[in-house]
């Protein structure tokens, strides 16, 4: 699979063609190339952001991630519940997990600050660790250090608000921490977070350690992710207790996500539980944000997200948001409807129509009506499973791809908007898990037209259970033709 030449998904003659084809319509051989590796990406190490409150945590993740903010990221229904944003430095792109979104003092700050920084360094590849160089290492400070020891992570130590050469002085303090170098950043001017992204690129391994059912044989990963009380634990135990292969328990405490090696329908699974949060941080909207938190962290770490939603009970916002997460993670999908048995004739009829409103946006994902009390239709499970990873790993050979588009602007074309027509020229698909496309086009392509090419996508080639990223290069305009 993993031939020499980055063309993503292509192989060499495909690319070839490919390549003639952008050539012909006017693209740059660099724009084109620069494209396919963008959509062509697999799976990408991820940096946790990581630090006490007012550090400027989320200033820098804001100055870190604002150099994308050039590319159209064209996704309805973004939440500002966003932990994980895409980043890229030097040519290398990277996951960032901010944990700056939630900072009220729920158990006590040093608390709050550990378990955030706790979930975050589980999920990331290397740590930036954010400290006020103006203030100094407080005792919180001292107490993220000996978490990032005990983790063994590499960190990036960012000592923030050093505005001038005054501040260098406070900086270099901070080697007291014993994490190596402190890199003196004002995240708020941008000083200085250029050599700091340089230094985190050496840190960063070139792919994350998750390497995706590449051993063979290796299970496959599922995480069940659901908002609390929704039967995650009782489902996983009912699954578990009838066959129970391996019992892998790593690490007895409840915060640990509990990976246990499964057998259902003859094929072993593993599966990442992220039950189990701390119970005693269900006092405010904190428990938001940390099971989220912990669902991002279980979801990099699967291939399937099983998204268990309670059916006595209005689809609710949380809900959506985990829904939201899992489509954004890229991850192939299943909607479970929990207690099941416990419907009657009335609820089943408002649960379609919410489904219909709600779900509007997931249509393509397998659904299956369990009970996780009786285990009923457990057995319905695992096909829903393999149907969404043959979809996640679908790849559309280009001359099809083409074909289809082809057909699809003939029939269809883009709308007339201020006297010019946008048409798509031509497109492939550069990766898989979940399919990526980059289309090529004369002009901007409209959100509703963009939605109506990912429907027929799927119309013609599946796609059940998996998200599809389409992203669109547009023509530049040339002062003359070469």
């Amino acid at each position: 699979m993993n031939d020499q030449h980055d063309h993503g998904a292509l192989g060499d003659a495909e690319y070839a063609e490919f390549m003639e084809l952008a050539a012909e319509e006017g693209f740059e051989v660099d724009e084109v190339e620069d494209a396919l590796g963008e959509a062509g990406h697999g799976p990408l190490p991820v940096l946790a952001v990581v630090g006490r409150p007012n550090v400027g945590k989320s200033t820098l993740v804001n100055r870190i991630i604002g150099r994308r903010e050039a590319v159209v990221e064209d996704k309805p229904g973004v939440t500002r519940d966003r932990v994980t944003y895409e980043a890229e430095w030097a040519g290398r792109r990277f996951k960032l997990v901010d944990t700056g979104g939630w900072e009220q003092d729920v158990l006590g700050i040093d608390a709050s600050v550990a378990a955030q920084a706790e979930y975050a360094i589980e999920a990331a590849d290397a740590v930036v660790f954010v400290v006020d160089a103006t203030v100094g290492a407080t005792d919180t400070d001292e107490a993220v250090v000996r978490l990032l020891r005990r983790a063994g992570k590499p960190v990036v130590l960012c000592a923030n608000k050093v505005d001038g050469p005054s501040g260098e002085a406070d900086a270099t303090a901070l080697w007291s921490l014993g994490l190596g170098e402190p890199h003196p950043v004002s995240s708020l001017h941008g000083r200085g977070t250029g050599d700091m992204l340089d230094a985190v690129l050496e840190a960063l391994p070139e792919a994350p350690a998750q390497t995706f059912g590449t051993a063979v044989g290796g299970p496959r990963r599922i995480a069940l992710i659901g908002r609390p009380n929704v039967g995650k634990s009782s489902l996983l135990n009912k699954v578990a207790n009838e066959d129970r292969v391996v019992v892998n328990e790593i690490a007895g405490t409840t915060r640990d996500p509990v990976d246990e090696l499964i057998e259902l329908g003859g094929v072993t699974w593993k599966f990442v539980d992220t039950a189990g949060i701390r119970r005693r941080v269900h006092l405010q909207e904190g428990a938001d944000y940390y099971a989220s938190l912990r669902t991002a962290a279980a979801v990099e770490k699967a291939e399937v997200a099983v998204i268990l939603i309670d059916a006595t009970e209005s689809i609710s916002v949380q809900d959506q948001r985990i829904i939201t997460m899992a489509v954004e993670s890229g991850r192939a999908m299943v909607i479970a409807f929990n207690k099941w048995d416990n419907l009657d004739e009335e609820r089943r009829y408002y649960l379609e129509r919410e489904i219909e409103t709600e779900l509007a946006q997931i249509t393509w994902a397998p659904r299956v009506n369990v009970s996780a009390r009786t285990g009923r239709h457990m057995e319905k499970l695992v096909p829903a499973i393999e149907t969404a990873l043959a979809g996640w790993e679908t790849r559309v050979p280009t001359g099809r791809l083409n074909a289809f588009l082809g057909e699809i602007v003939a029939a269809h074309p883009h709308p007339i908007r201020g006297g010019k027509q946008p048409r798509i020229l031509f497109g492939t698909q550069a990766g898989t898990k979940p399919p990526r496309f980059v289309l090529f086009a004369s002009g901007f392509l409209e959100h509703g037209y963009r939605r109506f090419v990912e429907r027929r996508l799927r119309e013609e080639f599946g796609f059940e259970g998996t998200p599809i990223h389409i992203s669109v290069r547009v023509r530049e305009k040339r002062g003359r033709k070469k």
